[in-house]
């Protein structure tokens, strides 16, 4: 998916700035760098979120603090010595676009809270019944819970798709739809 169109965790992305201070030496000048950016862009999101702000204030908040993470991340791979941080920060100015999607597109938050409070089911789940043994096993157990969290998502009920799907593939019909066409 092309970076414009996808959102970085902001939540890892401290914690990766974090781990790189800890890692000490002169990487640890970006890890500080980084994580001081952080707290101000995600102070700037909860005043848009909480209604403070509008998206253009949003936005004038947040040029300067875009500018100064292109910086540090640079800075980081091109003075960086040790090889992982080096890494980290051209794999990240690699999806840059990605790491600002929220400010621009409407219903896209800065982490993926959302997203791993829906995953903790599974998370639950694998850690109950100790994973999948054949490939046949892991690929209906990634179905079924994508199938019942969209479901949950949507307000809909679970079992009335389980239901229809099973009819659709017993006479030979198409399974119904699980996201609505655009």
């Amino acid at each position: 998916m092309p970076a414009e169109r996808r959102q970085l965790c902001w939540a890892h992305l401290k914690r990766d700035f974090q781990k790189i201070m800890d890692r000490g030496g002169g990487a640890a000048a970006v890890g500080r760098q980084g994580r001081k950016l952080v707290k101000p862009v995600l102070a700037a999101w909860h005043a848009f979120r909480d209604g403070h702000d509008t998206r253009d204030q949003l936005q004038a908040k947040l040029d300067p603090l875009i500018n100064r993470m292109k910086r540090v991340l640079r800075e980081g791979a091109i003075l960086g010595t040790d090889a992982p941080v080096v890494a980290f920060c051209e794999n990240v100015l690699a999806v840059e676009p990605a790491l600002w999607t929220f400010v621009s597109t409407d219903g896209v938050e800065p982490t993926n809270n959302v997203i791993e409070h829906l995953l903790r089911r599974v998370v639950l789940w694998r850690k109950r019944s100790f994973g999948c043994v054949s490939e046949a096993g892991c690929r209906f157990v990634e179905r079924i819970l994508t199938v019942v969290q969209t479901r949950r998502l949507q307000g809909q009920n679970v079992l009335d798709y389980l239901h229809a799907a099973l009819r659709a593939h017993r006479t030979g019909q198409p399974c119904p739809q699980l996201l609505p066409t655009e």
